[in-house]
C-alpha cells in the first residue's frame, strides 16, 4: 500500500493552516479600534455611547453566518438594504449610520474583536495582571491566552503530522523489505523536509505571501493614515476649533471657494493674535514664532519697517526683549534670574530652529508648515465641490479635528475609500440650486419613486471625474 497521498494530504492541511492562519493581534486591534471605532463606541466595551457597547458583540451575531458581521463592519448600509434582520434591528434602534470601513481585512476585523473581548472580559490590559499576590503588571498582554492556545494547537498538529509520517514511513519501509527491495531505507525527518511536496508547498507559501504583500503595499502607496508630523509651531486644533469654536473655513478659507483648502498665512493668525499675545498653554513660546515670521512688534503693536532686511541676530534681540518683558510682568519683578534668562534663550533657539532651514536661512518669511494630506498628482480633488456644493462636513474626511491636539491624517484617502463614499452618500438636493438641472431626479423624489440620489447616480463613479 502506498501511503504517500495520505501523508501529502496531512502535510498540506497542516502547512496551509500554519501559513494562512494568524493569531489575533490585540495590540493591533487596539490601534484599529482607536482609529476607527473609539469616536462612537465606549472604550470600556460595557457602556453605550453614540453607538452600542461592543462587549459581547460576536455572541449577539452568533446565530448568523460569521461573514455577516464582517459585512456589517465593511458596509453596514448595504447589509441593512439587503433586509438582514440583525442589521435592520440595530439601525432601527440607534438610527445612526455607521461609517463604512471597506479597507479593513478579515484579519483586521478579527484583531479588533479580539481586543474588544479582551477588554470586556478583563484578559487584556492592566486588569489581566491582577492574577495573584505579587503579580507584575506590565500592561502589555498583547497576545493574551487566546493566542498562546492557537500556537499550542499548531505545535500539536505539527507533532501529530510528524508522528503519522513516521508511522507511514515505517509501514512503507516494511512493505518494501517484504517485497525484496534491497535498496529500501527508512526515511528521516530531513528526507521529509527536503521532499518535493514540502519544498513545493513552502515555495507556494512564499509566492502567495510575497504576492499578497506586494499588492497590499502597492495599494497603500501614498496612503499615510495616522501620519502626524511635528510642525514648526505647536498649533492646537483642540484649542482653536474645539475650545474657542473657530470655524474651519475661517482659517482654511480656500476650502469653500477653490480646489485647495489653503494653509493659512501668518496674516490670518494675526487677525486674532495682534490682540491675544500670550498663549494659554505655551505662553509666549509659540505665538512669538508667528510675530517673528511676519515682523510684528507685540510691545508696540505695530509692524516693523524693512523687517525682511534685518539679520537674524537683530530679530532675535527684538523678540528676546519681548519674551523677557513677559517673564518680568508675570513674576512682577524688574530683574531676570539666571533661570529666567535660560528660558529666554531656549525660546529664541526654538524660534530660530522652527523658522529657518537650509532652503530658508532667514527667520523672517513664511512659516514652513509640514503638509499632512497629499493626493497623488494624477488625482483631481476639489474642496469647494465637497464643502460648498456637497455640504460635506470637514470631520467626515478629517475626523474630529476639534479634539486633536496634534493633527493626523484620519482617513486613508484611498481610491476605494472615496468610491465607497460616493456609493453611500446622499446628495444634498434640498434647497441646493447647484442641482436644479437634475429635474428628473427631483421629480422622482417628489413622486416617491426615489428616496434619495447618491453621488454615484450623478457621475461620482466616472473615472474622468477624478482622473481627467
Amino acid at each position: 500500500m502506498n501511503c504517500k497521498p495520505f501523508l501529502n494530504s496531512i502535510l498540506i492541511i497542516f502547512l496551509s493552516t500554519a501559513v494562512l492562519s494568524a493569531a489575533p493581534d490585540l495590540d493591533k486591534g487596539k490601534t484599529l479600534f482607536k482609529d476607527n471605532c473609539a469616536s462612537c463606541h465606549n472604550k470600556n466595551m460595557k457602556d453605550d455611547m453614540t453607538g452600542p457597547a461592543l462587549g459581547g458583540a460576536k455572541e449577539r451575531w452568533a446565530s448568523y453566518p460569521k461573514e455577516d458581521l464582517t459585512k456589517w463592519m465593511r458596509n453596514s448600509q448595504s447589509l441593512i438594504k439587503s433586509g438582514h434582520p440583525r442589521a435592520t434591528e440595530l439601525f432601527a434602534k440607534w438610527k445612526t449610520t455607521m461609517t463604512p470601513f471597506p479597507n479593513l481585512t478579515d484579519q483586521d476585523i478579527d484583531d479588533v474583536f479580539a481586543y474588544i473581548e479582551g477588554v470586556n472580559n478583563g484578559t487584556y490590559g492592566p486588569k489581566a495582571a491582577v492574577a495573584g499576590p505579587g503579580a507584575a503588571n506590565t500592561g502589555t498582554s498583547s497576545s493574551s491566552g487566546f493566542s498562546w492556545w492557537l500556537y499550542g494547537i499548531f505545535a500539536l498538529l505539527g507533532i501529530i503530522a510528524l508522528f503519522l509520517w513516521n508511522i507511514i514511513s515505517d509501514l512503507n519501509y516494511s512493505k518494501s523489505k517484504s517485497e525484496g527491495d534491497s535498496s529500501a531505507h527508512k526515511k528521516t525527518v530531513f528526507d521529509l523536509l527536503t521532499s518535493k511536496t514540502v519544498i513545493g508547498f513552502v515555495l507556494f507559501g512564499i509566492i502567495l505571501f510575497g504576492g499578497y504583500t506586494t499588492v497590499n503595499n502597492a495599494i497603500s502607496v501614498g496612503s499615510r493614515k495616522n501620519y502626524a508630523p511635528d510642525q514648526p509651531i505647536k498649533f492646537s486644533h483642540a484649542t482653536h476649533a474645539g475650545l474657542n469654536k473657530v470655524d474651519c473655513n475661517y482659517c482654511h478659507d480656500g476650502a469653500r471657494r477653490s480646489k485647495q483648502s489653503i494653509i493659512p498665512g501668518s496674516s490670518t493668525c494675526m487677525n486674532c493674535h495682534a490682540a491675544i499675545k500670550v498663549g494659554s498653554k505655551y505662553g509666549t513660546a509659540e505665538i512669538t514664532k508667528i510675530y517673528a515670521s511676519i515682523g510684528f512688534d507685540p510691545e508696540k503693536g505695530t509692524y516693523i519697517e524693512n523687517y525682511n532686511k534685518l539679520s537674524n541676530e537683530d530679530i532675535q534681540q527684538i523678540y528676546s526683549k519681548w519674551i523677557a518683558s513677559n517673564i518680568l510682568k508675570e513674576k512682577k519683578t524688574t530683574t531676570l534670574t539666571e533661570g529666567d534668562q535660560n528660558e529666554v534663550d531656549r525660546q529664541i533657539r526654538e524660534l530660530t530652529a522652527s523658522l529657518t532651514s537650509e532652503e530658508k536661512p532667514s527667520i523672517a518669511g513664511p512659516i514652513e508648515w509640514v503638509r499632512i494630506h497629499n493626493l497623488p498628482d494624477h488625482v483631481y480633488f476639489n474642496h469647494s465641490q465637497h464643502v460648498t456644493v456637497g455640504k460635506v462636513a470637514c470631520q467626515q474626511c478629517h475626523g474630529k479635528i476639534e479634539n486633536m491636539e496634534v493633527v493626523k491624517q484620519y482617513s486613508p484617502l484611498s481610491m476605494g475609500w472615496c468610491i465607497n463614499c460616493h456609493r453611500e452618500t446622499d446628495v444634498k438636493f434640498a434647497d441646493n440650486k447647484y442641482y436644479d438641472a437634475y429635474k428628473t431626479y427631483h421629480d422622482e423624489i417628489k413622486s416617491g419613486e426615489r428616496k434619495s440620489v447618491k453621488v454615484a447616480d450623478i457621475g461620482g463613479l466616472e473615472c474622468q471625474k477624478c482622473h481627467y
